[in-house]
């Protein structure tokens, strides 16, 4: 008899006896390492495939899933003006803004300026745009993205001049300077030009500086709501759920309620904060419901499947048809001595292919097997979106088609 002994951990052991083994091929002596090798495998199945199959459909946490109600970014915007460019920012003829601009900037620092005596093209208008973030502070920084309002052809290289961020009431909270980043180019010459990615874009990382909070009573709230990033009443149902048991396990109440399929309103008991509350109902985990639904980009040929697709038994064929014209101009010679012209004959060749189609069976009672089904016809992404549309007229797409 021979034993195989492997440790699991925890101070566990496995043991593994086997007796009776006679397997051709195999000397006595290489039967132990086998054992051994066959024990390995084992324990190591056992220990990793239970976690593999409970992550097939793993819960979520709430808070990845739900917004606050009150808590959200506000849009700042300014103007103002890029400088240090190398000759690709705006004409002053053409953008007689950012000579103004300019102008005005340079008289409230002292400066004289006369309109009209600048040529160069070192300086270019943008708009400054930025997200004010909820609980942002005086001191804070945060991130800015630069946009050329003028004919500048590129912003590689420039300076964002000291520019105050307004919001939608007009008051000013944050101002915004520094040197910017980016990640396309232009270049060009006398023959050529290349252009990379958008070189009138920029950003500039923590590049404003906050100087007025916004004030709230959040921390105050008594109401709280919870409101879903993809609707559904399941879902909503489920998060009431989870939180109320939650409530009832450590403050012996009930707090949550769905009011429908976006919003979960939470009542905030005496005796904790929003913070806290907000914290412990986040880390709670919920399995969300999905709606069967189909996506379909028909300008990139992408097609997107829920998990919840179903598609009645249908039988579906496809004929792909090519029509091929083809340009095949001919030149037309006179008779000698005819005064003639030489001319160009358009000729065109017009030749239709239809390629043989199959009839096959489609039906989905998993999403395994409707891809399956679909993929037998032998398609390409233009095909499949055909026949989704086609399916879905039938009456025999259980989900919801969207087109984008």
């Amino acid at each position: 008899m021979t034993t195989a002994t492997n440790n699991i951990g925890n101070g566990k052991r496995l043991v593994i006896s086997f007796s009776q083994v006679s397997c051709p091929g195999l000397s006595r002596a290489s039967m132990p390492r086998l054992f051994l090798l066959l024990a390995f495998w084992f324990v190591t199945l056992t220990l990793f495939a239970t976690p593999f199959a409970r992550a097939e459909n793993p819960a979520v946490r709430i808070k990845d899933i739900t917004t606050i109600r009150g808590v959200r970014g506000n849009q700042l915007v300014g103007y103002g003006l890029v400088v240090g460019l190398r000759g690709t920012g705006d004409s002053m003829r053409a953008s007689p803004f950012t000579e103004q601009s300019l102008r005005a900037m340079l008289e409230r620092l002292g400066a004289k300026y006369a309109r009209g005596a600048s040529r160069s093209r070192n300086v270019a208008s943008v708009m400054v745009t930025a997200t004010l973030p909820p609980f942002a502070q005086p001191g804070d920084r945060i991130d800015v993205n630069v946009a050329s309002l003028g004919d500048a052809t590129s912003l590689s290289g420039g300076t964002l001049i000291m520019t105050p961020l307004k919001g939608a009431d007009g008051k000013v909270y944050a101002v915004a300077q520094g040197p910017l980043t980016l990640t396309g180019f232009a270049a060009e010459g006398q023959a050529a030009s290349v252009t990379r990615g958008v070189p009138t874009n920029a950003r500039i990382p923590a590049g404003a500086i906050i100087e007025r909070e916004l004030r709230g009573d959040f921390h105050r709230r008594r109401k709280l709501v919870l409101s879903l990033k993809n609707p559904d009443f399941n879902t909503a149902e489920a998060i009431a759920d989870a939180i109320n048991r939650w409530a009832a396990r450590k403050l012996g109440q009930r707090i949550a309620a769905a009011a429908d399929m976006r919003t979960v309103r939470v009542i905030r008991p005496s005796g904790i904060s929003v913070s806290r509350l907000l914290a412990q109902i986040g880390d709670l985990r919920v399995k969300p419901d999905t709606p069967a639904r189909v996506v379909i980009d028909e300008r990139s040929g992408t097609v997107v499947i829920g998990q919840n697709v179903r598609i009645s038994t249908v039988a579906v064929t496809h004929g792909n048809i090519t029509v091929r014209i083809t340009e095949m101009p001919m030149v037309s010679q006179p008779k000698p001595f005819s005064r003639g012209r030489t001319v160009v004959v358009p000729q065109t060749i017009i030749t239709p292919e239809e390629k043989t189609a199959r009839v096959a069976m489609v039906k989905g009672a998993a999403l395994q097997e409707l891809v399956a089904g679909l993929n037998r016809i032998g398609l390409k992404p233009k095909g499949i979106i055909a026949i989704l549309q086609a399916i879905k007229s039938a009456g025999a797409l259980q989900a919801d088609l969207v087109v984008q």
